[in-house]
């Protein structure tokens, strides 16, 4: 009867021990959810950013409001007959 329970103890020590500590344990299942949480925000996150220029390129595409914008702000385009100033601050 005691090689019995000697083997019961051991058989539930295995089994504590893959519940507590080895893969697929309770701590691993919550690190999962931890790291899935994580990917979802930042999959969200990208998808946004996806949409926003998917609006820029759907606006450079079909009008020329958003290119004159990008050429001013970005390469310092102006109009004929307009003036450019640039303030630069001091350091």
């Amino acid at each position: 009867m005691k090689w019995l329970v000697a083997v019961l103890l051991v058989l539930l020590a295995v089994f504590q021990y893959r519940l507590w500590i080895g893969e697929g344990s309770i701590a691993d299942v919550v690190r999962l959810q931890r790291e899935i949480a994580r990917q979802q925000a930042e999959n969200e996150r990208l998808r946004e950013r996806n949409k926003l220029l998917a609006a820029e390129v759907e606006a450079l595409k079909n009008g020329y409001d958003a290119v004159e914008e990008r050429a001013r702000s970005e390469m310092g385009m102006i109009k004929e007959g307009e003036t450019f100033y640039m303030i630069v601050e001091d350091k």
